[in-house]
């Protein structure tokens, strides 16, 4: 437990690692992910690159970073009137949550056009699918476009999966933010669970931590997870647990694709 003042804050590591297809393909990590901590408020946002995108590593880092910006934005704007996210009288409506992430989801969509154009790219290049967050010790507020998941815990609640993956009509289809459709396949969810772990994750550990045939978390995939923050005052600086086992052989030989696990813990 970490303690700021009078307060516990949240703990949260990111990392991704290339996937062996890539590896011999001589090809870069496709997938970013990203947290910020502001005293009890956390922000985060993974992103997978298209895997037809021919920039789709530079689309996806640059779409978690603006996402990020702009949601950690809202908080700093609202400790510089002496208030937070957390300090609200309500927590936000999920009407509010979907005007917040539209709003992500522009100023993403901007930032990869403007990306595009300053270096002579087709926008596509630059598609990625987009998870992110905000999270206070009573409630979280998340979008999801594409696949990947989000899954969280409470004192009272199980290991739950906040969004089923959008897998499209056809195998190994899905929606990215870059698509016309983005915003009508944005899904939104607030919970009032007083979250405790928060893991998001892309697409190539759903096979290993969801039961895909009724979309449920599976819990000894997030256990182990959960304890190692637990345990970890600085997951920021040691992270071999988490590195080595998104680069294990037993991860490796269910999926080739590049993996990222963002984790979050608070108390």
């Amino acid at each position: 437990m970490i303690v700021q003042g009078d307060f516990v804050v949240w703990k949260a590591v990111a990392r991704s690692v290339i996937g062996t297809s890539h590896q011999q393909q001589r090809l870069p990590c496709q997938d970013y992910g990203g947290d910020r901590i502001l005293d009890e408020v956390v922000v985060g946002a993974v992103a997978d690159g298209a895997g037809s995108a021919r920039h789709a590593d530079i689309g996806a880092k640059l779409a978690v970073k603006i996402a990020l910006r702009y949601l950690a934005g809202t908080e700093e704007w609202l400790q510089k009137r002496q208030d937070s996210w957390q300090t609200q009288p309500k927590p936000p409506t999920e009407a509010l949550a979907r005007k917040l992430f539209t709003k992500v989801v522009n100023k993403v969509s901007f930032g990869l056009e403007k990306q595009a154009i300053n270096h002579g790219y087709r926008v596509d290049d630059l598609a990625c699918t987009l998870l992110a967050f905000i999270a206070t010790p009573d409630w979280i507020a998340a979008m999801q476009i594409g696949d990947g998941f989000i899954v969280t815990r409470s004192a009272k609640t199980d290991y739950q999966l906040l969004f089923q993956p959008d897998k499209g009509e056809f195998v190994n289809q899905t929606t990215f933010v870059t698509s016309a459709n983005a915003l009508n396949e944005m899904q939104v969810r607030v919970l009032l669970h007083q979250p405790t772990f928060i893991c998001a994750s892309t697409d190539a550990l759903e096979k290993v931590a969801i039961r895909l045939r009724d979309w449920t978390a599976f819990p000894p995939f997030f256990q182990p997870l959960e304890e190692y923050l637990l345990e970890t005052p600085e997951p920021k600086q040691d992270d071999a647990y988490l590195v080595s086992f998104l680069e294990s052989d037993r991860l490796n030989d269910r999926t080739d694709d590049d993996k990222t696990l963002l984790l979050c813990l608070y108390g």
